[in-house]
């Protein structure tokens, strides 16, 4: 008796596995970070991300066009400020250094698309992601005093010049109160890539170093969601979608490719972006780094697995690496 289905026909040749291939992935489909830190000059290496730096504003307009000039079509950008304040107050000032990095990377790269960061977790002394208030429970974030800064925030950006908010504080509202700040503004053609589904997840180390938003004390799990919760994932994806949210995220990837399904799923219209965060980045190096995985088969494979599972944007610190691989 011999097999019916025989698989391995359209395995015989690298032509027609190609021709056959499911899933694939473009260049088009990336988005790199940047972290700017401001009084920097030049650039210096982030310790937990190896081979990621940050960039005084000096040396950015070099890292843009080295990113443009891959074919990548969009950057992420994340502001260090030289001062901080409880309310993060730098990070609507028009001389701020998102601010300024816009100015820089539009007229060193004007085809890249800049999206701009909306938190204030690399703003404020102690860190945590909006206004602080003292409660029964101990201190939190004021949810919706931190919506009107978000606000604030948000349209300094659009009259500096970014093309894209992605706002990433995890605050109920923050999608409506930045379309609303945005649209009377008069930047009503600007769209928002919310952080959606932004879990309290221990794969964030790397990135707080690398943007000097460490917590002085307590945690973000008041506002980021539970890793246990994928119906709460799905409730505030279709919130962010009824408050205008033009893309919806799923952050981190690897360890919430299920979450990204589900959510592809439930919402197949939407645009779904994901955000490989910086301690999955480092634990792939560290494999690469041992001799376990070969650079290209571990970048690609997972980078494909998050495509797979229904991202239509990768938003990863492998970008530039990645680019190189499939150009």
């Amino acid at each position: 008796m011999f097999p019916t289905y025989r698989g391995r026909r359209l395995r015989s040749h690298p032509a027609l596995r190609d021709l056959v291939q499911e899933t694939r992935l473009s260049v088009k489909d990336l988005v790199c970070p940047i972290f700017i830190k401001q009084g920097l000059k030049g650039k210096q290496s982030v310790e937990t991300l190896p081979g990621q730096f940050q960039f005084g504003l000096d040396a950015l307009a070099d890292e843009a066009k080295s990113i443009a000039d891959l074919g990548i079509p969009a950057v992420l950008l994340f502001g260090v400020p030289e001062h901080k304040d409880a309310l993060g107050s730098r990070a609507s000032k028009d001389e701020g250094v998102i601010q300024q990095a816009i100015s820089v990377i539009k007229t060193a790269a004007p085809a890249l698309l800049v999206i701009t960061d909306v938190c204030f977790c690399e703003y404020t002394d102690h860190a945590h992601c909006g206004v602080i208030k003292e409660t029964p429970q101990g201190w939190d974030v004021d949810n919706d005093e931190t919506l009107i800064i978000l606000g604030q925030q948000a349209v300094s950006h659009a009259r500096a010049g970014s093309d894209m908010i992605a706002p990433s504080g995890m605050m109920d509202g923050q999608v409506l109160a930045i379309r609303d700040a945005l649209d009377v503004a008069g930047f009503p053609q600007l769209p928002i890539m919310s952080y959606s589904a932004k879990f309290a997840s221990h794969f964030y180390g790397a990135f707080r170093a690398a943007a000097e938003s460490g917590l002085a004390e307590g945690d973000r799990s008041t506002y980021q969601m539970p890793y246990t919760n994928t119906g709460e994932a799905l409730r505030e994806v279709e919130a962010d979608i009824a408050e205008g949210a033009d893309i919806i995220m799923v952050k981190p990837a690897l360890a919430y490719l299920d979450v990204i399904a589900r959510v592809k799923d439930q919402y197949p219209e939407m645009l779904l972006a994901t955000y490989s965060v910086g301690t999955e980045y480092a634990m792939l190096k560290a494999a690469i780094e041992k001799g376990l995985m070969k650079e290209e088969h571990a970048i690609l494979e997972t980078h494909t697995a998050m495509k797979r599972a229904g991202a239509d944007i990768l938003i990863t610190y492998f970008a530039k690496v990645l680019a190189g691989f499939l150009k």
